[in-house]
């Protein structure tokens, strides 16, 4: 009776799975695919990475045909704290880009300019031009105060992802960001996600959790308070060490109106944690994200 009972909730778990990766072949057969609705993707904020090239390499192992162009520009807004760490939030708005070629070349608001290096029916890997938008003390003057800025910055982002299966399309995710100006450092991403159950033709949905990691460099540009800046500011000098930025959790969602016009919607929790959690800068070790955006495709 009990082995009979496990079999049948496999069962149903694969076919609730099915159900929602099927949701995902509708959607990739229509040639619109996935499109992140993050506004301002290269700037830290509570979202994974995954989130912002969801279903992307999903796409490929139901439609092994990928159209030469796949086109969709959109508009985006977003409500996330001021900076990393803040217990304050602002409502920020930009477009929505994302521009893919024979899944080879792609320029996106969410994974920069850049190309699938190698790749196979179930995995990619792609180098990536990326850019980060830096911290202004005029984001929260109140905090920010004597602490300088951290310019915007170009940078290279290395990623890889995985897909297990068709049966079970879990997506593993890992990338590793270098900016070059700005923070000057290295920060890079363990993460996953999943079609969830419940999705349908014109709606499905992903979740997943996301781990982040960071060089010294890195840490002390975000959340170290230098001699300077203590002498500038109210807080005293803080040396952030390079380890675990933060933890998360991620939802991203997708809604079909017709065959051009699409919507997208994300949420994020974050938790930051090591010389991240305990900086004098972090007034909030939780924080989250939501954010929509509006699309169409040509």
């Amino acid at each position: 009776m009990l082995n009979s009972r496990r079999k049948w909730i496999g069962k149903i778990r694969k076919k609730q799975t099915g159900i929602a990766a099927t949701s995902l072949v509708a959607l990739a057969l229509g040639g619109i695919g996935v499109l992140p609705g993050s506004v301002l993707a290269q700037t830290p904020s509570p979202l994974g990475e995954w989130q912002y090239s969801v279903g992307i390499p999903l796409q490929k192992l139901w439609q092994p045909n990928i159209p030469d162009w796949q086109v969709r520009f959109g508009a985006a807004m977003s409500f996330q704290p001021r900076y990393e760490g803040s217990d304050r939030y602002h409502v920020m708005a930009g477009p929505s880009i994302d521009v893919r070629y024979k899944d080879l070349f792609f320029f996106s608001s969410g994974e920069g300019l850049g190309v699938n290096f190698a790749q196979g029916q179930n995995w990619r890997a792609s180098l990536a031009a990326v850019y980060d938008l830096g911290r202004r003390g005029h984001d929260d003057p109140e905090e920010l105060n004597g602490l300088g800025n951290i310019n915007p910055a170009p940078g290279v982002k290395l990623s890889g992802e995985y897909v297990v299966s068709k049966d079970f399309p879990l997506v593993l995710r890992a990338d590793i960001r270098r900016y070059f100006g700005g923070s000057n450092g290295w920060i890079g991403d363990l993460g996953a996600y999943l079609p969830m159950p419940g999705s349908t033709k014109k709606f499905f949905w992903f979740a997943g959790p996301n781990v982040t990691l960071a060089d010294s460099n890195y840490m002390n540009s975000w959340y170290g308070v230098n001699q300077n800046q203590a002498a500038h500011s109210q807080y005293s000098e803080y040396h952030a060490s390079a380890g675990f930025k933060s933890v998360g959790f991620g939802i991203s969602a997708v809604w079909l109106f017709d065959k051009h016009w699409f919507a997208t919607a994300d949420g994020a929790f974050e938790q930051l944690v090591g010389s991240a959690g305990n900086s004098p800068i972090t007034h909030s070790r939780a924080t989250g994200v939501a954010d929509v955006s509006i699309n169409y495709r040509f």
